[in-house]
C-alpha cells in the first residue's frame, strides 16, 4: 500500500487528531468497520509527534442529536483511553477543538487560525471516520491553504448505505475517500509508515 514518492514532514507539522472517542466502538459493535490497526497506528503517531515536540490538535465531536453515542454528558462523547492518557504528555503545542459539525475546521477554538497562529503551514490527519469527519476536515483544510496529509491507515470507517439503495463497505467508502483526497488535490494520502519516516 505504500506509495514510492517520500513525504516531508516539517519540523512544526500538526498531528490533528479526528474524533477517537469511545461512542465510535459502540457503533462497531452492530456495525462492520475497516483498519483494525487503525488505534493502534493512531497512538503510535501521538507518540512520535510528542516525542518529537511537534503539536498535536485533539478533536473532539459534540453531538447535538440525542441519540447520538457521541453526545455531550455521555461516556461515548470521551476521548478512548489510549488518546485521553497521552493529552497534555507532549513538549509540543496542544489545543483541544470542539465541534458538531464534520469538519474540525468549523470547531471551537477556531483551528485555522490557531494553526496559523503558530505558524504551522502542514497537518497530517488521522482518526475517526475516514469518509466523514476525516475526508472533511481533510477538504477543508486544503481548500485554506494548507500542505494536508492524510495517513490513511490510521483512520478507519463503517459500512454506509446512499441513495437509491446503494451500500459501500467500510473498506470501499474509506477507499473512496482516499481516492477523492488524493486524486482531487486535496491531500496526499499516504501510510503511517509514511509519515513516522518522514518525520525523519
Amino acid at each position: 500500500m505504500e506509495t514510492a514518492e517520500f513525504t516531508q514532514i516539517a519540523g512544526n507539522a500538526a498531528l490533528v487528531v479526528v474524533d477517537v472517542q469511545r461512542g465510535f466502538d459502540e457503533i462497531a459493535l452492530s456495525v462492520a468497520r475497516n483498519h483494525p490497526e487503525a488505534d493502534e497506528r493512531i497512538a503510535e503517531l501521538i507518540d512520535v509527534w510528542q516525542a518529537s515536540g511537534r503539536p498535536v490538535v485533539f478533536v473532539r465531536h459534540d453531538s447535538a442529536r440525542e441519540d447520538s453515542p457521541l453526545r455531550r454528558g455521555y461516556s461515548g462523547n470521551d476521548f478512548k483511553e489510549y488518546v485521553e492518557e497521552r493529552r497534555g504528555k507532549g513538549g509540543g503545542a496542544e489545543v483541544l477543538v470542539t465541534k458538531s459539525v464534520n469538519s474540525a475546521f468549523l470547531g471551537s477554538p477556531d483551528l485555522a487560525g490557531w494553526l496559523r497562529g503558530e505558524g504551522i503551514r502542514q497537518i497530517v490527519v488521522v482518526g475517526i471516520q475516514t469518509n466523514w469527519c476525516v475526508e472533511t476536515t481533510a477538504r477543508m483544510g486544503g481548500n485554506l491553504g494548507f500542505d494536508v496529509v492524510a495517513a490513511y491507515d490510521a483512520t478507519y470507517t463503517f459500512d454506509v448505505e446512499g441513495p437509491f439503495g446503494w451500500r459501500l463497505s467500510a473498506e470501499e467508502a474509506a477507499r473512496a475517500a482516499a481516492v477523492n483526497l488524493h486524486g482531487g488535490g486535496f491531500a496526499r494520502v499516504v501510510t503511517t509508515a509514511e509519515v513516522v519516516r518522514g518525520v525523519g
